[in-house]
């Protein structure tokens, strides 16, 4: 009897458990213009891809909040609010976010929800001047954030994600980039890049020119890498990332011979270049012009480029 009685009494407390810990609602965010709003490709913290809606910095930002209790359920509460957040999170720092942008908006007073309820909400001209991305070692997002406040029991909080993405007009100064390398008495090389600054559909067009070549060269290639560096002072990181190779001769060249640079950005993912983000992280780009001799020694010069996002790509 006092076996059965124990049974009984853990399976109540393991139903109350659940029943405390567990939303007794359905929460539901929908933009006001999902219809024709275009959405985006971001890679969420697991590796995998997920499909959001897209907007860009002084855009107004409004939809609806639902809540919808469940069968039999009722939800007490001492208040609903939406949030629009802008956060930063380092990895070597998980789990805590840094908000640049912090918006609130009440959606109801203290009360009880017995069935489903909708709350209009907007965000006007919304200061969002930082693009959305997920690097190597720092993520940056913006979520709407619904919070219903209750007492004695944890509150109910969903968030939605969404994607920023600002764009910039083409740069009014846009030099080539020229630049001789060489080792001396063994290899002389000028190269050329028709432009400094980039837009991700771009073409990077240009040529290598040999004056000297007295090492027995096996083949050379342009690489484009991505310089990643968050933190600052002894906890700065620094993660690079080689996005492409590009082989641009195989075999040894001559003296006088010119080779031709034709290089698409578009198959590759590349963001624009960030540069100190809120004092917490930077994303820069480089081309790494690279040549091998036959006895496998590697001679490289890298050049820092400007990516950014064109305005009519929009």
């Amino acid at each position: 009897m006092i076996f059965f009685l124990i049974v009984f009494i853990y399976f109540i407390f393991q139903n109350y458990l659940i029943g405390a810990f567990k939303s007794p609602c359905n929460i539901k965010v929908t933009f006001s213009d999902s219809k024709t709003r275009k959405q985006a490709s971001i890679k969420k913290e697991n590796g995998q891809t997920a499909m959001v809606y897209l907007f860009q910095s002084q855009e107004t930002i409004a939809g609806e909040v639902s809540i919808e209790p469940f069968h039999g359920k009722k939800v007490e509460h001492v208040g609903v609010k939406i949030e629009l957040l802008g956060q930063i999170e380092l990895y070597f720092d998980r789990g805590n976010f840094y908000d640049f942008t912090s918006l609130v908006r009440e959606l109801d007073v203290p009360g009880e929800i017995f069935e489903r309820k909708a709350y209009p909400f907007e965000f006007s001209t919304v200061e969002m001047p930082y693009e959305s991305y997920n690097g190597v070692n720092v993520r940056l997002r913006y979520i709407l954030k619904v919070t219903i406040s209750r007492n004695y029991v944890s509150n109910i909080v969903e968030s939605q994600e969404f994607c920023v993405r600002n764009y910039s007009p083409s740069p009014t100064i846009n030099n080539s980039i020229k630049m001789e390398v060489g080792i001396e008495d063994c290899l002389h090389i000028e190269f050329e890049y028709n432009k400094s600054k980039y837009h991700l559909k771009d073409v990077i067009i240009g040529k290598i020119y040999f004056l000297l070549v007295r090492i027995k060269i096996k083949n050379m290639e342009l690489e484009i890498r991505r310089r990643e560096s968050t933190g600052s002072g002894p906890n700065t990181y620094v993660e690079t990332e080689t996005l492409a190779k590009f082989e641009l001769m195989d075999g040894a060249p001559v003296r006088g011979e010119s080779i031709p640079i034709r290089l698409f950005l578009s198959p590759y993912e590349l963001t624009p270049t960030y540069r100190n983000i809120n004092n917490k992280y930077s994303v820069k780009y480089y081309l790494n012009l690279v040549l091998v001799d036959e006895e496998d020694r590697r001679y490289f010069k890298q050049q820092e480029i400007t990516v950014f996002r064109l305005l009519e790509s929009k």
